[in-house]
């Protein structure tokens, strides 16, 4: 099982770590619902196993994807991150959601300070920072992999933080940042005890 953290620090020698989040018959995860949001929807499965292994039997999907550096984010925002961020796998923490998104031709048109100003008008770091700590997450980039989506997004909250964390969701979908969206999907789990 891969643990997945909040360290930021980014290794630059030797190979990426590839997480692998398998839809299927088994896993630490019980998969509650899939939701399709924007685009077409991935197939049902009972389980998610989060490994840096190969592919499992037994599978319905799979996505990969690996923690880079922050590429949106200031080191002020950073610091404002790590000043009120907890990490993952917080024994209270037993709802989770993987959230792969993929943006549209024309977002990856534009260029890193264009992506930059309107991630910044979208207040996105900001709506992030108002669900700190009781939402814990992990940004994954898999477009560079050749994955079908471009990032894959991990949360994890406790039951009771769970009506935030929608709220979190719909203030975020808001911004213009999602008007650049052509494909996400909300997948809902129960860790496994």
């Amino acid at each position: 099982m891969t643990s997945l953290t909040n360290d930021a620090t980014v290794t630059t020698h030797g190979p990426l770590s590839v997480a692998r989040f398998t839809g299927g018959d088994a896993g630490q995860w019980r998969v509650t619902s899939i939701t399709a949001v924007q685009g077409a929807t991935l197939p049902v499965a009972g389980f998610l196993d989060i490994s840096n292994a190969g592919e499992s039997t037994g599978s319905c999907w799979h996505l990969r994807g690996t923690a880079s550096n922050l590429r949106y984010t200031t080191a002020d925002e950073r610091r404002q991150l790590q000043a009120k961020q907890e990490g993952l796998g917080r024994p209270a923490s037993t709802r989770a959601a993987l959230i792969p998104i993929r943006k549209s031709a024309v977002w990856w048109a534009m260029a890193q300070d264009e992506r930059r100003a309107v991630y910044e008008q979208g207040s996105h770091l900001p709506i992030g920072l108002d669900y700190l700590p009781g939402v814990a997450r992990k940004l994954y980039h898999s477009r560079d992999l050749g994955e079908e989506f471009d990032f894959l997004t991990w949360f994890e909250f406790a039951p009771a933080d769970e009506a935030a964390f929608d709220h979190m969701l719909d203030r975020l979908r808001a911004c213009g940042e999602w008007a650049y969206v052509d494909r996400e999907i909300d997948i809902r789990l129960t860790r496994m005890d």
